[in-house]
């Protein structure tokens, strides 16, 4: 008996093996027939996606996409809401309401929603779940319901090579200026001049840098060390395919 019932927790385990690499292997080709690019837009007609821009599969909620213009080799992550206007099928005008920019990165779980104008810089990074939106509600008759009234609009501005960090949110009227850090989690209104990082809810500068100083406060860890010219992709997979102790 005790044979026996090796033997059908093994062919248990063998079919479960099966059914699970079956399974891996059929979500892999689901995700690749799904994923939207210029060459395979599906449903959606962009105003623009550009040469190496990847929506991944499965999408968010997508609308207006006749105003969104997506540039060169953007990353969308899974579940990714770009939506343009308050609603579907409504006549935006002649000109783009939302604008990304090269090489834009926008993490797992993110949202863009433009009822105005927004814009993103080429080379952005936002990790997963990053909210940035050009509309908020407002609140201004305490009789009626905070989600009947008529929101409130304007637009937002985020320059090239700022890195949002993961939950980061920017509000309507916010303008970020060029290679800004945007801490964790920080809730961002207003101006951010450029080469500043900012941090907390709402958000405040706490550190800066210009040409003569650097960056106040000072950096608490080295730079890291670029990777030497003429290294290999190649190489550098060798190496990160080796044990701890052989590095």
């Amino acid at each position: 008996m005790p044979k026996n019932r090796n033997t059908f927790s093994s062919l248990t385990a063998w079919r479960r093996r099966l059914a699970a690499g079956a399974v891996q292997r059929g979500w892999q080709w689901v995700q690749h027939a799904g994923a939207i690019t210029a060459e395979h837009p599906g449903r959606l007609r962009f105003r623009r996606i550009g040469p190496g821009t990847r929506l991944a599969f499965p999408q968010g909620t997508v609308f207006g996409e006749a105003w969104i213009e997506l540039g060169d080799h953007c990353i969308i992550g899974e579940q990714v809401t770009l939506t343009a206007g308050m609603m579907p099928g409504l006549d935006l005008g002649s000109e783009p309401i939302l604008t990304l920019g090269d090489g834009v990165v926008l993490g797992r779980g993110s949202h863009v929603i433009a009822d105005t104008t927004v814009t993103i810089g080429s080379n952005t990074y936002c990790g997963p779940y990053v909210y940035i939106t050009s509309t908020n509600h407002s609140y201004d008759d305490p009789h009626q319901p905070v989600g009947k009234q008529w929101p409130r609009m304007e637009p937002v501005e985020i320059g090239p090579g700022c890195w949002l960090g993961t939950g980061a949110v920017v509000l309507p009227g916010a303008r970020l200026g060029r290679n800004v850090v945007v801490a964790a989690g920080a809730v961002v209104r207003g101006e951010v001049p450029d080469h500043t990082v900012v941090a907390g809810a709402p958000a405040r500068i706490v550190r800066t840098w210009d040409q003569e100083n650097g960056w106040q406060p000072p950096l608490r860890t080295p730079a890291p060390v670029p990777i030497p010219e003429g290294v290999t992709p190649e190489q550098l997979l060798a190496v990160a395919e080796l044990a701890p102790d052989e590095v």
